[in-house]
């Protein structure tokens, strides 16, 4: 199974930590990406090994056909007459306007999707 790989660089522990979300502790550590990668992917084969003896379900790798692009939310009665007044002055539909509104979320909270690479 091909499970998707995120890195990030740690500056306390000067280097890379590779980690593979959907298999929950999975992580690894080197000194520049491409060992971190190298090391996840040893993890990634010893904790499916003990998994499978152990009897613990493995999860599938999330694709994107895990993602149907809908999402329902509730909101207070409040925010949703603000989210719909935006919309109405730039001239787009609600759903148009929260998307909008979550997108400018990541970017400010420094979440840009960014593409993944397979283990």
């Amino acid at each position: 199974m091909h499970y998707p790989i995120k890195i990030i660089y740690s500056q306390e522990d000067n280097g890379f930590i590779a980690t593979i979300p959907d298999l929950k502790w999975c992580s690894a550590f080197g000194e520049t990406e491409e060992e971190a990668i190298k090391e996840i992917k040893i993890v990634q084969k010893e904790w499916l090994r003990i998994a499978k003896k152990e009897g613990i379900p493995i999860p599938e790798p999330k694709t994107e056909d895990n993602y149907t692009g809908k999402i329902t939310a509730k909101a207070p009665k409040t925010l949703h007459k603000q989210i719909a007044e935006l919309a109405s002055e730039e001239g787009i539909s609600l759903n148009q306007m929260v998307v909008l509104l979550l997108t400018e979320a990541i970017k400010n909270y420094g979440l840009q999707a960014k593409p993944k690479k397979a283990a």
